[in-house]
């Protein structure tokens, strides 16, 4: 008897730290659904699958509803076997393959966690090794767990927590993530982002030197090349990292002009309101949106206010966009990994003043030329961004919490031949 209490204990506990951990994972994807694309894309390329690369969205909501639904039935016990044969699955293809990630290291950041917790592809391996033997207990003792709710009230439960894990999903496709884990939240004066605090760990490189003697070229740390033998005939040098020092969460913000010229420091120490589009490739951005862009920036010149469209495009693409669309603002350059974390639209838009974050919009939410006439205000514009976020995420969270508590203390539904 005490060892069945035993085993139930440990089956309830593995439930709940993998069912939480799932939820988490699916959670901070959900909100941020380009996120994970660009990280798919990024593993496409690294792979040599680029032709695979239009399936990166539909494949960051499939993982991210997948990994949420199978926490919700960890915890409340829909069709538990189902998912318990689900979550073993799942960890043995990641682990097995987040392995040959670390072992090739071909994307650095695994995406595991989104951009809410950032982890190696070592780190997430070893939480998975760790997160094993729950998932053994679960897949092993999966019969000894009572099916509470009937098949048919399972999978409407199911069903409901899916629909709207997919609405938050395409609200946050759509508009923009309803949590901003990136360093260039709203808020954010972006060269606190860039400083490097005082007495900070600094990068540690360590030198090889390779001389060659007899034919035979043999590599030599500055320590103990053989500089008092002259038989020895210098060939070459590199620089290895051996201690990654502190990296400020920007550490790649900067914009040039058609001359190459770093304006960068210009923009952020403006005092007035500067208009950032930011666009990674404009070929592909909304073209009702450049147009209107196209408007806003002669609307910010007549205002006294700056506008600089930030992208990543070569000049073929730049001028066909502009043959397409006729618009007419200067265009600067900046990495496209920078763009594609300041924000996710392809174009979308910020308000900056004095080098701090004052609003942020997807292109299917740009802020209209008639409200900001009456006065562009950081009260305003980030009030009204900050209120939008706030809704969203809350009326999910008490959708869930409503829900979740309907289904633990219903009596309908319950298998009553348990």
């Amino acid at each position: 008897m005490r060892k069945e209490k035993v085993l139930q204990a440990l089956l309830i506990v593995s439930r709940f730290i993998l069912g939480l951990v799932f939820i988490f994972s699916g959670f901070v994807k959900g909100v941020d659904p380009m996120g994970s694309a660009y990280k798919f894309s990024d593993y496409f390329n690294a792979f040599n699958l680029a032709f695979l690369d239009p399936l990166a969205i539909p494949l960051a909501f499939v993982l991210a509803a997948a990994e949420f639904l199978i926490g919700v039935s960890l915890i409340f016990r829909f069709r538990f076997q189902l998912a318990a044969w689900a979550v073993t699955v799942f960890m043995g293809f990641f682990t097995v393959l987040v392995l040959i990630l670390a072992l090739t290291n071909p994307v650095s950041d695994c995406g595991c966690f989104g951009d809410a917790i950032i982890m190696t592809n070592w780190q997430t391996f070893f939480k998975n090794i760790i997160l094993l033997p729950f998932v053994f207990i679960v897949f092993f003792y999966r019969k000894d767990q009572a099916e509470p709710w009937s098949p048919f009230y399972s999978l409407g439960s199911l069903l409901v927590f899916g629909f709207l894990f997919l609405a938050l999903e395409a609200q946050a496709y759509r508009h923009l993530p309803q949590m901003d884990f990136r360093p260039y939240s709203l808020g954010t004066h972006i060269p606190d982002k860039m400083t490097i605090p005082e007495g900070a760990l600094q990068d540690e490189y360590q030198t090889l030197l390779y001389y060659e003697k007899d034919g035979k070229i043999q590599e030599f740390t500055e320590e103990n090349f053989p500089w008092e033998d002259t038989a020895w005939t210098y060939v070459d040098s590199r620089h290895s990292l051996i201690s990654k020092g502190y990296e400020p969460p920007i550490h790649d913000f900067t914009i040039a002009d058609e001359y190459e010229n770093d304006i960068t420091n210009d923009i952020l120490a403006d005092e007035g309101f500067s208009f950032l589009l930011v666009t990674t490739h404009i070929g592909k951005a909304d073209p009702e949106a450049l147009i209107y862009a196209d408007k806003l920036a002669s609307w910010s010149v007549a205002k006294g206010h700056s506008f600089y469209c930030m992208s990543s495009s070569v000049e073929d693409e730049i001028i066909q966009a502009r043959e397409d669309t006729n618009i007419g603002f200067e265009i600067y350059t900046t990495d496209e990994i920078t763009l594609k974390t300041i924000i996710r639209s392809n174009p979308g838009l910020l308000l900056i003043k004095n080098g701090t974050i004052m609003g942020k919009w997807h292109y299917n939410d740009f802020p209209a030329i008639e409200e900001m006439d009456k006065g562009l205000t950081s009260f305003v514009m980030t009030g009204l961004r900050k209120d939008i976020e706030k809704r969203s995420l809350g009326i999910f969270i008490a959708l869930f919490l409503i829900i979740s508590a309907f289904l633990i203390y219903t009596p309908f539904g319950r298998n009553n031949s348990r």
